[in-house]
This record gives structure tokens, sequence and C-alpha cells, in this order.
């Protein structure tokens, strides 16, 4: 890796830490097409943040999890489907082209994103129903099999989805996408990894500046009311989709 070359993706590592630990996600799924645009080859650009994300959330979702920002039923739940999800989506990369998936998936975060813009997050989260930890267990293996085949963690979906579907407090959700998502990333990695798909230079120095900066993002989340961080939530997933659908596609 040339010097240019490592300097931007320190820099995209740090951004994406920072952001990441903020709104609770592993941040591959953002810092792909960025990878991307500053020289690293397609498929290590999807695949070598993915082990990176798995210290950096881990170390964010702790911060939320010491504030009891953290839904531990839904976490067990997701876990148990969240990574088989995530190792046959990752598997699935050798017959599927990931083209139209990423196109389907912009248009989904933009659409997740203008909803959390629309959603009061002042109001209180909806009670548990006989449905709810279904719905739970839906979402999770969704989330597993895209983050598998789009080579992320899935956080930038888990945490709009719990707030939509399950009616989870928004720092709740991301707490607890945080922790999910760095379980989904393990077997995503493994299954890249031996794929051969993964620049381990790109995934150290992306992970060199995204782990320490991770942990800063989820402390000021933390002191950020509900409903300013969720506009500012929603503001940042609408603008990414609506970037990637016009400039990367």
């Amino acid at each position: 890796m040339d010097a240019h070359l490592l300097i931007a993706v320190l820099l995209i590592g740090a951004g994406i830490g920072l952001l990441s630990g903020a709104f609770g996600k592993g941040g591959s799924a953002v810092s792909t097409p960025l990878l991307h645009l500053v020289g690293v080859p397609a498929l290590a650009a999807i695949a070598s943040p993915l082990p990176a994300t798995i210290p950096s959330t881990l170390l964010a979702g702790r911060s939320y999890a010491h504030e009891g920002q953290l839904d531990r039923r839904v976490l067990r739940l997701g876990l148990l489907v969240g990574m088989p999800a995530a190792a046959l989506g990752a598997l699935l990369t050798r017959w599927i082209p990931g083209g139209p998936l990423i196109v389907a998936t912009d248009v989904l975060v933009l659409g997740l994103g203008l909803m959390m813009l629309t959603r009061s997050h002042d109001r209180p989260a909806r009670p548990e129903h006989a449905g709810h930890l279904a719905v739970a267990l839906a979402v999770v293996a969704a989330v597993g099999i895209i983050s598998g085949l789009l080579g992320n963690s899935g956080g930038f979906l888990l945490a709009p989805l719990f707030v939509s579907a399950l009616g989870m407090p928004l720092h709740r959700a991301l707490g607890t996408s945080l922790i999910l998502s760095a379980a989904i990333a393990v077997p995503g990695t493994i299954v890249h990894a031996l794929l051969g798909h993964i620049d381990w230079s790109v995934t150290l120095a992306f992970g060199l500046a995204a782990v320490p900066l991770a942990t800063v993002g989820a402390r000021i989340a933390l002191q950020v009311k509900e409903r300013s961080l969720g506009l500012a939530y929603g503001a940042g997933l609408a603008t990414l989709a609506a970037g990637l659908l016009v400039f990367a596609h």
C-alpha cells in the first residue's frame, strides 16, 4: 500500500469509527464505496473493513451497555439466528451478484432514514407482545443474510429496524445493534477470508483509526437527547443512501 492510499484509508477509518460509535453500526457498509473511491479494489473494499468492525463495535457497544442501553433478550435471540445467517449470506457471494442487492439495500436505507426523520423519538417504547420476539428473529435473520452478502456487519439496518419494527428506544436500539453487529461480523469475516476477499493491510490501517474513535462516538451519542439523535441519524441514513444511489450506481 502506497503512502497516499494509507493516509486515505486511515482518514476513512477515523471518520467511520466516530460515526459508527455514535450511530450503532459497524460502518463497513459506508466504508466500502469510500475505500473503492480511493483505489481499493472492489472485493477488497467490500470485505476488508469487516474484521475491523469487530473490536470497534464491541468497544462502542460497551459504552452503551454501561449506561443500561442494551436489550439482552433481543441480543441473545439475535446471536442464535444472525451469525449463521451472515455465514450463509457470505457463502452466497460465490453465486449471487452483489450489484442489484446493493441498489435494493440503498433504497431500503433511504426509506429507513426518511422514517427516522418523521418518527417522534420522544414517545414511549411499545410494550412487548406475543409476536415481538418473532419479529426480532425475522429482522436479525434478514439482516444477517444481507450483511454476509454485502460484506458488512449489518448495523446500518439493525438499529432503525429495531426502532421501527420493535418500538425500541433509540439509545437501546443503537447499543443492541453495536453488540449484535460485532457478533454478526465474525462468521462473515471467516467466510470472506477463506474466499480470499480480504486485504489485511487495508484491514489493519482501517482498524487502527476506527477502533479508538468508535468509543468516542458512542460517548457523544449517549449525551444527546433521543429526538435530536434520531433526527441526525435519519438525516445521515437518507443522505448516505441518496448519495450512493446517485453517484455509486
